[in-house]
């Protein structure tokens, strides 16, 4: 971070969250590959290996939100994070986030031990997911938490999702979007409240341009993963 930063005014509320929202046109929402999952133009092997390797990424969130509670010296700002970890895990077997990933993956035709292997994980996609864990545990956890923020951009594809893939590929049972039903319900508040609290804990013009840099970053960590994808189911090689 420049130094200059140090001593500048921070912005006020309104600013720093103006600053957070001009990231939104970086979101993966508009990538060649969701264009194309979106528009019913994936085959079934492109669709398995979207799901398989977006598991991967689904199962380092956990992970991820763990980092940041053991960097995190604030008891409060713990509890809160708390739940985070218990919606992706669960609170037993077979609950969780993480459990409706695998169910969608078992919808479009995968083995559950097939995914969880992760022997289909694209290079190019566990170096992007393991750069996001590795960022999450490395930097301070006010920037990791704030590269959470892409949830506020998130409601919107998830709807748009989830009525593209019923409509596209009926072929996938109903059970299989048990992950978009109920994230939907909850991504919204969700992000609303993670704002909140960046805006809260970011006191200085430094911590807010790194909170920034940190929605960023993420943004160019799922751009990565897509990359990847795009390019391994060929529409990438055929752009030139």
């Amino acid at each position: 971070m420049p130094a200059a930063l140090e001593s500048e005014t921070p912005w006020s509320a309104a600013e720093f969250q103006e600053a957070l929202y001009a990231v939104e046109p970086a979101y993966w929402d508009r990538h060649p590959f969701h264009e194309r999952l979106h528009e019913g133009r994936l085959d079934k092997e492109e669709l398995r290996l979207w799901a398989a390797n977006r598991w991967y990424y689904q199962r380092c969130l956990p992970q991820k939100d763990a980092a940041i509670i053991a960097n995190c010296p604030l008891p409060e700002v713990r509890r809160q994070w708390l739940s985070r970890i218990v919606y992706h895990d669960g609170t037993e077997i077979g609950s969780g986030g993480a459990e409706k990933w695998l169910r969608l993956a078992e919808a479009v035709g995968l083995r559950r031990d097939e995914v969880i292997s992760e022997r289909i994980v694209l290079p190019g996609v566990r170096f992007a997911v393991d750069a996001y864990l590795d960022f999450a545990r490395r930097r301070p956890w006010l920037e990791a938490a704030a590269s959470g923020l892409t949830e506020l951009f998130s409601p919107g594809l998830l709807t748009y999702r989830l009525g593209r893939m019923r409509r596209c590929y009926p072929w996938i049972a109903e059970e299989g979007f048990a992950y978009f039903t109920a994230r939907i319900e909850v991504v919204r508040a969700e992000g609303r409240s993670l704002l909140d609290l960046v805006v809260r804990y970011a006191a200085t013009r430094a911590q807010q341009q790194a909170c920034v840099d940190a929605l960023a970053f993420k943004c160019d960590v799922l751009q990565a993963v897509l990359d990847a994808l795009d390019y391994y189911t060929g529409a990438g090689r055929s752009r030139g």
